[in-house]
């Protein structure tokens, strides 16, 4: 899916004669991770606009649409080198959540005062002897 609004993305910035955004490395970044995603952050907004305009467009003229308009987006992202010889997971590997419609958000929290976790891990065995 992503693919093709890449390609109508494409498309329309060179109709209008403008240059796609790219994606770009950290300066000293040894393995090119391209952390700055501004091509991959524009192709997933154009997406999403344009299924949005498409479904108002349909419900207009049709009364309902079957284009999918999504609550929410989630990415992986494998950073950095492996986290130790022959791993399939990556030092900076991490999820990013994006929440476009507000009403998914049903509550927060505010963050408690950090407490002293070793403590903590002793309190539950006094003996010291984890097994």
């Amino acid at each position: 899916m992503v693919s093709l609004y890449h390609q109508l993305m494409a498309m329309a910035y060179k109709d209008a004669d403008t240059q796609l955004p790219v994606n770009r490395d950290l300066p000293n970044d040894v393995y090119r991770d391209k952390i700055f995603r501004e091509l991959d952050c524009s192709v997933i907004e154009y997406m999403h606009d344009q299924m949005h305009m498409q479904a108002q467009k349909d419900i207009l003229e049709k009364g309902f649409t079957e284009y999918p308009i999504f609550d929410s987006t989630r990415g992986v992202f494998t950073e950095g080198g492996p986290a130790f010889e022959g791993a399939g997971i990556f030092e900076k590997s991490h999820i990013q959540l994006c929440i476009r419609n507000p009403n998914c958000i049903k509550g927060f929290f505010l963050p408690r005062k950090e407490t002293n976790f070793t403590t903590h891990l002793h309190a539950l065995k006094p003996d010291g002897v984890f097994s």
